[in-house]
């Protein structure tokens, strides 16, 4: 592949602009001057909505044409099938060894407690709950660090090969970062109180994109081909769909109505679909 200066630092612009793009929705989470749970659960929601969208109607259609391409129609199909899995199976992994957020402790026996142990056990209640909304606000930092890795590395190599691809996919990555900033910043904003600390880890999140793309690019140059793009794809992809399935969907049921949740996640396939139709 043949690449000039000017190829490269735009490639890197498109992945950087798509990485920020977590910062932008963590500035409108601590912007918000009250939170509730109902908007936390929307905002939740909505993520897995652009994630679960974006991976089944962009990434693997993308994947699946890449790697058809080299392996031909009986192979290719079943390439794109493993590679997806094989993103759902990295991310479990790092999951799994991560501790999971402690469940806030229930009172014991409310009625034959007196007020001031009441009170004591409300506050305790309170400051576990506090803790648990930290963890899963840096958890969530952590895990889309990580998918943004990969998809920063698929976002830079499409830049490379092709800059109206490359500007499709930045302008729709951008799109569903915004959320994703916003499911960071805003437990960790309810956990800490801190507009700073919060817009801290969504920025942070989203940094992993072109630093992603920069070793991506590094380490695999000399491969670098449309196989490789076509499992990258396919990978994040899955990485997205577990992220949705196991944290952010879970975690808006949690937080507010079986409703909240849904309307964020029909409201993110929404605004993912109008954007790639439109771009």
């Amino acid at each position: 592949m043949d690449l000039t200066t000017t190829d490269f630092l735009r490639a890197f612009l498109m992945t950087l602009i798509a990485g920020l793009a977590t910062g932008v929705g963590g500035l409108i989470a601590v912007r918000k001057r009250q939170l509730d749970q109902r908007f936390l659960s929307i905002a939740l929601g909505f993520s897995a909505g652009v994630m679960i969208y974006v991976s089944f109607m962009e990434m693997l259609p993308k994947a699946q044409e890449a790697l058809v391409q080299h392996y031909g129609d009986g192979s290719g199909p079943w390439v794109t099938v493993i590679a997806f899995f094989v993103g759902i199976g990295l991310i479990a992994l790092i999951d799994n060894l991560i501790p999971e957020a402690e469940n806030p402790h229930e009172p014991k026996d409310w009625d034959d407690m007196a007020p001031d142990a009441q009170k004591q056990q409300q506050e305790q209640q309170h400051e576990h709950k506090k803790q648990a909304m930290l963890r899963m606000g840096l958890f969530s930092a952590l895990a889309i660090a990580i998918h943004n890795f990969p998809e920063g590395f698929a976002t830079f190599m499409s830049a490379l090969e092709d800059p109206a691809l490359g500007l499709s996919i930045t302008v729709a990555i951008a799109i569903h970062n915004i959320p994703e900033g916003i499911s960071v910043a805003v437990p960790v904003y309810y956990a800490t109180d801190s507009r700073r600390r919060a817009l801290r880890y969504a920025v942070l999140s989203g940094v992993a994109e072109p630093l992603g793309a920069i070793v991506g690019f590094l380490l695999l140059r000399p491969w670098l081909d449309a196989r490789l793009l076509g499992l990258v794809f396919a990978a994040v992809a899955g990485i997205m769909v577990y992220i949705s399935l196991d944290e952010l969907l879970p975690s808006a049921e949690k937080y507010g109505r079986h409703h909240h949740a849904i309307l964020g996640v029909v409201s993110g396939m929404a605004v993912m679909a109008l954007s790639l139709l439109i771009i």
